[in-house]
């Protein structure tokens, strides 16, 4: 499963570029083709597909997301098995880069600082 080179995922979302990926998933910005929105979907790594366990935690997951509401947490749209088996759920997209990438760029902060960074960010429900 080469989910770039395939370009859409179950006829619903085109990829457009890869964000991230880690030790059981990988994470795309996609296009949701019903609802015309961008999305992050997270795609189960392949190697994974056919055990059981790990795909039941990854729906679980995608489930347990989808009941949350939280102005600090994504919101999960949909989730759902490929044409070719491929397990995804697609969720809230949030432009402006990951915090891997920004501690890359400026290194390590103090505490101090961290507050100060993502205070504005913070907010109560």
């Amino acid at each position: 499963m080469d989910i770039v080179r395939r370009g859409r995922v179950d006829g619903r979302y085109s990829v457009i570029e890869p964000l991230g990926e880690g030790g059981m998933a990988e994470v795309f910005l996609a296009r949701d083709e019903v609802l015309g929105r961008e999305v992050a979907l997270k795609v189960l790594n392949e190697r994974y597909a056919h055990d059981g366990e790990i795909v039941e935690r990854f729906r679980r997951e995608a489930q347990s997301m989808a009941t949350l509401s939280h102005p600090n947490i994504v919101s999960v749209f949909d989730q759902g098995t490929s044409e070719d088996g491929a397990y995804y759920m697609a969720m809230e997209y949030l432009s402006g880069g990951s915090l891997k990438d920004y501690l890359a760029d400026e290194g390590r902060l103090s505490p101090e600082a961290t507050i100060e960074r993502w205070r504005s960010r913070l907010r109560r429900p």
